[in-house]
């Protein structure tokens, strides 16, 4: 079996286009994950074909990514609007990382456009592989009626929902065919010698070299070739799949390619985990492509035996039969099986780092609407995260509630309707709450004394402590000056446990920063006087001396880096600026053609802004990683609100 992912940006007609190939030679066979991933199953040439169709969201790029882990080929579906090449600027990023050899197919060529050439020229603004025309569409008008081949110079003429019947070439088209021909064999002469000297030699080279030099490059990874048509018309979709047969390496390739990514032998390289999703009643089904013989039921792989293996696009066994090399199977109770993975007999290997799914911007938590839910929503959560890359599961801190990192607010709504519809958990969301702090900005001394007599041996212990602002990063420290034996050494340690006790909530109500704590005096009862007593005089006493020693509010400050296209990186400085936000600056994306880095500080309150921003100011395309940079002085009204509502929501709890 031959596998190829169809990938894109949305409307750009690939269902259709999918949908169109499985019908050239039959009736295919079709499913589709919860994710999105549309699996389907046809013949043609006499071979078995597998197509993954993959959503066209940019917030479901990592099932993107994992899909071309599996396959031989990619057709990148785009639209033939110049103004929307960006969009397709994702999934180029995701095929020159992967290596994957990609077919362009330009859709929706029967809607009147701008000319071809400025499609292919706004595209390859994001693509380090040159994208070469291997067909020329035929106007008439503002119509397009066929499209010549620049290979063999044939003409073929669009008929509705049939294949295209050859015709002479329009006398108008010549011209444009010889400078387009040109153009493709100064391309694959630089990948061929021969085809060089011919050029040089003005000799004319015949059309079955020409196909031969055409698929080895392709194969080779070396030009990205574009093909025209219309899906919905069936227009252009008989040469697609023509190309994919004839120039699309098979499966050895891709068994080779990942297993030197991997660093390991092809020879033990047995298959790879590309997709996984939960069924009611059937559990975690894992999607799985054979790379060699001997992959079955009850087989090893991944270090342990196979469970029941299935049609994918049916779901019928296939115990029966061994999935010969290439053949994409379901695997059901196999729940060892990691995805995605590079699977041997004995072991299962990362996949390659272009795999890992961009940093989810999106935090939310998620309340279960019974309480009975909640053991059941940690536990579904964890399993939903092992099946999706792009989720990221985490707990708030302080509440201890479910807290989910989704790629944006689509990915989030698939999230909810599958522990809904899967695992039958209903749950609502809440935005998280920035994690704050709070420092002093003076120094305090002062006297405090635990005295209490309960019957028998009381509790005793005085201290005289001083505490004071540390540096910015400083954390807590603790020292002492005490002299005479006033506080036994033994007692001492028991003071700075009291004392970081007293960090854990200041006058404001949050955690305490960057403060020192000196012990200078302090007195003890012979009887009295233990470890306790030291520890509550210290916490009580520190306690006080915060409450007289200025608190100031501390905002988290987050290091941004944001990945976007070029053309959007000046929109980018009035939008952190507007979040309070500082500028770094910004740089090329050396492993990304026409994209931009762009570093800045932003408010951890402002971050959910800054993500509905980028989606709006990129059409969805940008994305950013976030680190904990620093925290810093928040005053005024601003400081006021967040910590009577801080109070608010500790007074509910």
């Amino acid at each position: 079996m031959r596998c190829f992912t169809v990938l894109g940006p949305s409307q750009t007609g690939k269902s259709t286009l999918v949908e169109k190939l499985g019908l050239l030679e039959g009736q295919p066979r079709k499913s589709a994950s919860p994710y999105g991933l549309s699996v389907t199953e046809f013949e043609f040439g006499n071979e078995e074909w597998c197509a993954l169709d993959t959503p066209g969201t940019n917030e479901a790029l990592a099932h993107v990514q994992d899909a071309l882990l599996a396959s031989d080929a990619c057709v990148l579906c785009v639209s033939p609007v110049p103004d929307e090449a960006v969009l397709a600027a994702p999934y180029l990023k995701a095929i020159e990382a992967s290596g994957t050899p990609c077919i362009l197919f330009v859709n929706r060529m029967d809607e009147p456009r701008e000319r071809l050439r400025d499609v292919v020229a706004a595209l390859q603004d994001y693509s380090n592989h040159p994208l070469v025309l291997r067909q020329i569409p035929i106007r008439d008008g503002d119509k397009i009626i066929g499209s010549c081949d620049l290979i063999s110079e044939r003409a073929w003429r669009y008929r509705e929902g049939q294949t295209s019947a050859l015709f002479e070439l329009p006398e108008s088209v010549i011209d444009r065919e010889h400078e387009a021909r040109t153009e493709l064999l100064e391309h694959l002469s630089e990948f061929d010698d021969w085809l060089l000297e011919e050029l040089i030699e003005d000799r004319e080279p015949a059309s079955d070299a020409i196909y031969s030099i055409s698929k080895r490059v392709l194969s080779e990874n070396k030009i990205i070739p574009v093909l025209v048509g219309a899906a919905s018309h069936s227009n252009g979709i008989l040469r697609l799949m023509k190309a994919l047969r004839h120039d699309a390496p098979r499966v050895e390739a891709l068994r080779t390619r990942l297993a030197a990514a991997a660093g390991i032998s092809d020879t033990t390289l047995s298959a790879v985990s590309f997709h996984a999703h939960h069924r009611p009643s059937v559990g975690k089904t894992v999607l799985v492509r054979a790379l060699q013989n001997g992959v079955k039921q009850g087989a090893a792989l991944g270090g342990a035996g196979l469970g029941a293996l299935q049609d994918p696009a049916n779901g019928r066994p296939i115990a029966s039969t061994t999935p010969v090399p290439g053949q994409v199977f379901a695997a059901v109770k196999s729940d060892h099986l990691i995805v995605p993975s590079l699977l041997t007999a004995n072991a299962t290997v990362a996949p390659p780092e272009w795999t890992a799914p961009p940093t989810p911007m999106l935090e939310r938590i998620l309340v279960p609407e019974s309480e009975r839910d909640e053991t059941k929503l940690s536990e579904t959560l964890a399993k939903l995260s092992e099946t999706d890359r792009g989720l990221k599961v985490m707990q708030e801190e302080g509440t201890g509630a479910q807290l989910v990192c989704a790629q944006g607010p689509v990915h989030l709504r698939d999230l909810c309707r599958t522990l809904s519809d899967v695992f039958h958990v209903q749950v609502s969301e809440q935005s998280p709450s920035p994690v704050y702090r709070e420092t002093i900005s003076k120094s305090s001394d002062v006297h405090y004394r635990h005295r209490k007599q309960t019957g028998g041996a009381g509790q005793f212990a005085d201290v005289k402590l001083s505490v004071h602002p540390n540096e910015r990063g400083g954390g807590f420290t603790f020292a002492e000056t005490v002299k005479g034996g006033a506080v036994p050494r033994n007692f001492i340690p028991a003071v700075e446990a009291g004392a970081r006790e007293a960090m854990d909530k200041g006058p404001l109500g949050f955690k305490v920063i960057d403060v020192g704590v000196m012990l200078t005096d302090g007195q003890h009862h012979s009887v009295d006087s233990s470890e306790y007593a030291f520890r509550t005089a210290g916490k009580m006493g520190v306690r006080q001396a915060l409450s007289q020693a200025s608190s100031v509010l501390m905002q988290p400050i987050f290091r941004v880096e944001i990945h976007i296209p070029s053309i959007y990186s000046g929109s980018l400085v009035p939008i952190v600026s507007t979040l309070k936000g500082q500028v770094l600056g910004f740089d090329r994306d050396e492993g990304a053609k026409g994209w931009d880095i762009f570093r800045a500080l932003v408010p951890g309150s402002a971050l959910d802004d800054l993500a509905r921003s980028l989606r709006s100011a990129t059409q969805g395309i940008g994305y950013f990683s976030k680190s904990f940079d620093h925290f810093e002085e928040l005053y005024g009204k601003e400081a006021q609100s967040v910590i009577t509502a801080h109070g608010a929501h500790a007074n509910e709890h």
